[in-house]
């Protein structure tokens, strides 16, 4: 088990790399969501989109370029428009036909400020305005074929065969008995590909084998999954001031989820294991992939008072 001390350095080393996110504070702050006509629309999608939170998808997008070799600066497109989805899908997540949150990132929710129409407008404005950023903002140092296959990598995670089928199968299980497995396959489509896609886009840009690329994706897969099962737990664990969004909301809908299936403990040793499977595909890279485990434990541990996942030391 990790201790308290083991803890405080996970998060001191990861610091650094969340400071990356300083890399993409800027260009969001300058993409077209500053465009004042029509000034309710932009609004609503700087609302959100630049309402804080870690940036964890970004800054797995830099690393995995950087770890392959290329320059970061190549992937900030890339990233600025993963984190323009993830705020896509945080908006339409949060809506009363959805989950209907009140609170996320310490803020009301996208509805609750501008209204549930422009909400959803404002989610599918961000969502085209993210492949666009890819398509006109990557440098032409990255070849035309790897822009078209972070753009296709990310239209598949976000699509009717990833997010979408993810969101559609959780509503569809409401009041529901569930099987562990439908309910993994429920956060790897849900949850899982697009961080996945963050991981792997970051490495394509990057000039990266077709060995590292799946080695990523498999590591990013751990990574999603071991996301939604911290989350799960939080949300039996943690209030909604602790947690910055609405808390207990699954609990209340009657929406299978780990603990519930597993029980807490049941839970967290699953999660134990997917950070050990995570580590796996990181121990065929070299030292660059510092951030990377380090992001691991840092998700692993968010927010948990009483640290139960081992804090991978060395590379």
């Amino acid at each position: 088990m990790a201790t308290a001390t083991q803890v405080t350095d996970a998060s001191s080393a990861f610091q650094p790399f969340l400071a990356d996110e300083e890399s993409i504070a800027k260009p969001l702050e300058t993409t077209q969501c500053a465009v004042a006509v029509p000034e309710k629309i932009h609004r609503a999608m700087r609302y959100s989109l630049l309402a804080g939170g870690k940036r964890v998808r970004p800054v797995l997008c830099l690393a995995s370029c950087e770890l392959v070799g290329g320059d970061e600066s190549l992937a900030i497109p890339t990233a600025c428009a993963v984190e323009m989805i993830h705020t896509m899908s945080l908006i339409h997540d949060d809506l009363p036909c959805m989950d209907n949150g009140d609170l996320r990132r310490g803020k009301p929710t996208n509805h609750k400020a501008f209204g549930e129409e422009t909400a959803i407008l404002a989610g599918d404005a961000l969502l085209s305005l993210a492949f666009e950023h890819i398509a006109t903002k990557t440098t032409k140092a990255v070849s035309p074929e790897r822009v078209v296959r972070a753009i296709a990598e990310i239209g598949s995670a976000v699509g009717s065969l990833g997010l979408v089928a993810g969101q559609m199968a959780d509503i569809q299980s409401e009041g529901k008995e569930v099987t562990l497995r439908e309910l993994e396959y429920i956060h790897v489509h849900k949850t899982a590909k697009l961080l996945e896609a963050t991981v792997v886009c970051g490495a394509i840009i990057g000039g990266a084998g077709e060995g590292e690329v799946e080695r990523l994706r498999k590591y990013a897969r751990c990574v999603g999954l071991l996301f939604q099962v911290v989350d799960d737990i939080l949300d039996v664990t943690k209030s909604s001031v602790e947690l910055g969004k609405t808390a207990g909301k699954d609990l209340a809908s009657d929406k299978a989820t780990y603990p519930k299936l597993m029980g807490i403990e049941g839970a967290k040793n699953f999660a134990a294991r997917l950070v050990a499977q995570a580590a796996e595909e990181l121990a065929h890279f070299d030292a660059r992939a510092a951030p990377l485990y380090y992001l691991a434990n840092y998700i692993a541990n968010r927010h948990i008072e009483e640290q139960f996942l081992p804090f991978f030391t060395k590379i």
